[in-house]
């Protein structure tokens, strides 16, 4: 059994989301919620709301045990880029892609014993 949390296009470079998700992947949801708390990312914020959304859908939809919890999957997709121009020196214009990500959290319950 497992319950996940999706977050669609976030406006965050995937690249910047990734290496908050990799700190948490296969962590204890306890554990994951202090590190993201003590993270200095601007992606950690949006990834601990995931990972508490990810926890109420384990607890209310699935009737899980919060206390067992792991995060199992942990991933960051690309999502729609925003294309922008920035006036440059000469009459020219500079391409700005402003990134979007879409951030998947799953959870499941860990075996006993």
């Amino acid at each position: 059994m497992q319950a996940k949390a999706v977050a669609k296009t976030v406006r965050i470079a995937p690249r910047k989301v990734r290496l908050v998700v990799d700190l948490i992947r296969g962590k204890n949801v306890g554990e994951a919620i202090a590190i993201l708390r003590h993270t200095q990312r601007g992606a950690s914020p949006v990834v601990e709301k995931v990972l508490n959304s990810a926890i109420a859908n384990a607890e209310h939809n699935y009737e899980m045990d919060t206390d067992n919890l792991v995060i199992s999957e942990a991933y960051v997709n690309e999502g729609p880029t925003l294309k922008r121009f920035r006036p440059r020196a000469q009459g020219r214009a500079s391409k700005i892609n402003k990134r979007t990500s879409h951030i998947t959290v799953v959870v499941t319950e860990k075996k006993e014993g």
